[in-house]
């Protein structure tokens, strides 16, 4: 078992889009993944994603996005520039796209969705710092004495 907060950074590249409308449920970046992995995070941590397939990315911002724990590390970064052989969802995020992380390496994966036409979406988060625990002070003089 890892501790939470004990992740500096979480790298999720080219996980499988399933595709069909049927599998969706199946796609790694899903609420119970993110519950299960969002408190590993220490705070500050960098939460870095790729993919291939428009579809998937518009899948993963909608996902990330609406968690308070993560903040977008780049949200004046653009999309991803030039045609892509794969529809681009109508309600794409134009903004909050991280340029390509430096650490990453070229996959396979990658290298096909480049071959097929498709553009490479990247994204990074940054886990927001938890509030400060409560020590009970604050309570001292609210609790009824036995």
């Amino acid at each position: 078992m890892l501790a939470e907060g004990s992740i500096d950074q979480l790298w999720v590249y080219f996980a499988d889009p399933w595709p069909k409308q049927r599998h969706h449920k199946r796609r790694l970046i899903n609420p119970p993944f993110l519950d299960a992995v969002l408190p590993l995070l220490a705070d500050g941590a960098a939460f870095r994603l790729a993919t291939d397939w428009a579809q998937y990315a518009h899948h993963m911002r909608q996902q990330l996005d609406a968690r308070p724990e993560l903040a977008l590390l780049h949200p004046e970064g653009t999309a991803p520039e030039g045609t892509s052989s794969d529809a681009i969802p109508q309600n794409m995020p134009s903004s909050g796209w991280a340029p390509r992380f430096e650490g990453r390496v070229k996959t396979g994966f990658e290298n096909k969705g480049r071959a097929a036409g498709r553009l490479i979406w990247d994204l990074a988060y940054i886990r927001v710092p938890r509030p400060p625990a409560s020590d009970g002070a604050s309570d001292l003089g609210t609790r009824p004495t036995p």
